[in-house]
């Protein structure tokens, strides 16, 4: 018998990836810059009193400068903590200087994280506005993760909650896409936010 054929999101997260990664440190400042002021006009960060985020590492879309200056703005910034089960704990951003380099998965990957009180898987539901990270979102609004489930368990919450925050995901222009492979528990977010502009899908 052959080797099964390798799945298609698994696939599609190498192609994204190795894109990424061709970058360098220049380019992800320079399109940090742009994506902080593209989403800080979203209207819904313009009233968002509570923002759950993230701190990007390596060539991500960079998210530092997004972080101060909503932190400047007055809105509580969430940020995650990776639990053992990969579920996300939340902790308050109080600027860069309350973030920890943590390593998770016997040491592969680090993972900026707050180091003050951490408030439980949970406090997400308080948020008015989600930002995801990701590798692509397609014309539907269907995000491809890194694989790890993390994200699908917040908005698996989030859903059981009955809460409805605004779901936005910060990708490079490139990562917008006519689509990305469905599973079943997969959710549609309401917008992407990329260097050049907004993509909304509802």
């Amino acid at each position: 018998m052959g080797r099964e054929a390798e799945p298609p999101k698994r696939t599609l997260r190498k192609e994204f990836l190795a894109v990424r990664n061709g970058l360098t440190d220049d380019d992800v400042r320079k399109t940090a810059g742009a994506l902080a002021g593209r989403a800080l006009d979203l209207p819904e960060l313009a009233h968002a009193r509570t923002v759950a985020a993230y701190v990007s590492v390596g060539q991500e879309p960079g998210t530092l400068a997004l972080l101060d200056a909503l932190r400047a703005r007055g809105v509580r910034v969430l940020l995650p903590a990776l639990l053992p089960d990969n579920d996300l704990d939340w902790g308050v951003y109080e600027g860069e200087a309350s973030l920890a380099r943590v390593r998770h998965g016997g040491g592969r990957m680090a993972l900026l994280e707050p180091t003050g009180e951490h408030l439980g898987p949970d406090a997400v539901i308080a948020a008015d506005v989600v930002l995801l990270p990701g590798l692509a979102v397609d014309t539907r609004g269907l995000r491809l993760g890194r694989g790890g489930g993390s994200y699908d368990r917040v908005l698996a919450r989030l859903e059981r909650a009955g809460a409805d925050p605004a779901l936005v995901v910060l990708l490079y222009d490139t990562e917008v896409v006519d689509r990305v492979p469905e599973e079943p528990h997969d959710r549609p977010v309401h917008a992407a936010v990329t260097p050049s502009g907004v993509r909304r899908f509802r």
